[in-house]
């Protein structure tokens, strides 16, 4: 196979994964803004969804969030998916949305809130048996505020004490994914604040344990790339939660702030393996002021752009380059790719596949946001806390 068809082999078989809080209503601290047509139900989201990946192939499965996405049948809700040529994805747990976690969740000092949260995380578990999801992803809003507020320690046994019981609860083929967060809301101590500290836990918990990488947790001017790099070679990324941020986590489209940054992470992902490997690859992003399929559909071309130029570094001048220390030349190696326009090579996939070649352009044509925003009047619109 040459190199070319290998380059297209790879993009055609990438699968990113959207969410399904990303076609709901979003806004700032301030006020969540409503756009007409936003979908009212889970079943109205994967019509949503189902268009993203009929214009751009490359989205077909989707991640829910419980409670947002809570419905009386969850089977029926897959069989829903697999109808609109769709599959469900990640089950990402809540625990940070109800008064009795005003001073957390899993982490909590009172064991009956302890109870309460790991109830709802063995519910997701059973959500995922129903859908046929692989991932449960954790995020835990749990910290602290003030020195001597709880015991940091007894915090962390509390959290290993969880995630054991909801490991063993797992199924054969299903995972746990560890996210972690800088700060926010906890803004003394966060319970799961790092990647070590996600890894550390992972590490004792076995194989079906992994840590998610969100692009937009982390402090400023952290090399990401090292991270992936790491945990890809200690065989742990589980997956990733692409965004952009300017300031914190601010859940933007991926590769609007820095499409460099994306690039230099995808290349660690090819070098280390990762587009072979159990990595899932998931948007998670709230668009407040832009409409929000062609903000997806964006998102997902984004991710392939950065993949493909991450595929076309010719590693082979590279590692020639760095085994003489031609740090000049290891560079423009990389330069060289990442300047590449690689937009007429993902037309041309996209054409093959029986596609348009320009997914925003044929997703305007179709006439979906009028329609849907004619169709979808009355009920309740979904938004954060949906």
């Amino acid at each position: 196979m040459t190199e070319h068809a290998t380059v297209k082999a790879a993009l055609m078989s990438q699968a990113i994964e959207t969410p399904s809080w990303a076609y709901g209503n979003s806004g700032t601290r301030f006020k969540v803004f409503a756009r007409p047509g936003v979908p009212r139900t889970p079943e109205e989201k994967l019509d949503d969804a189902a268009k993203v990946h009929e214009f751009t192939g490359a989205a077909p499965t989707v991640a829910l969030h419980i409670p947002w996405d809570t419905v009386d049948d969850y089977a029926a809700l897959a069989e829903y998916a697999r109808d609109r040529g769709l599959a469900l994805g990640a089950v990402n747990a809540n625990t940070f949305q109800d008064d009795a976690y005003r001073l957390g969740s899993v982490c909590h000092p009172e064991a009956a809130v302890r109870r309460k949260a790991l109830d709802h995380l063995m519910r997701c578990v059973d959500i995922m048996d129903a859908t046929g999801s692989r991932d449960l992803k954790l995020w835990f809003a749990d910290g602290t505020n003030y020195p001597g507020q709880d015991d940091i320690h007894e915090r962390q046994d509390r959290l290993a004490e969880a995630l054991a019981a909801v490991y063993e609860r797992l199924g054969d083929d299903q995972r746990m994914l560890v996210e972690y967060k800088l700060f926010e809301p906890a803004f003394y101590t966060t319970d799961v604040p790092d990647w070590g500290t996600a890894y550390a836990h992972c590490l004792k918990l076995g194989p079906k344990a992994q840590v998610v990488v969100d692009t937009g947790h982390h402090a400023p001017g952290t090399n990401i790339e090292f991270i992936v790099a790491t945990l890809l070679r200690e065989g742990r990324l589980g997956g990733f939660d692409f965004n952009s941020r300017f300031y914190a986590d601010d859940d933007l489209m991926v590769g609007a702030a820095d499409p460099f940054q994306l690039f230099r992470i995808m290349y660690e992902v090819v070098r280390g393996g990762g587009l072979t490997a159990d990595v899932a690859f998931m948007l998670d992003q709230c668009h407040n002021i832009e409409e929000k399929i062609p903000a997806i559909i964006r998102s997902v071309m984004n991710v392939q752009e950065a993949t493909a130029k991450a595929l076309l570094v010719d590693r082979a001048a590279l590692a020639a380059a760095q085994a003489t220390g031609d740090v000049l030349e290891a560079n423009a190696v990389l330069m060289d790719a990442y300047n590449t326009d690689v937009r007429p090579l993902l037309a041309e996939i996209r054409e093959e596949q029986g596609l348009d070649g320009d997914p925003m352009a044929a997703y305007r044509r179709s006439g979906w946001a009028a329609k849907t925003a004619e169709e979808r009047i009355g009920g309740q619109q979904a938004g954060w806390g949906a």
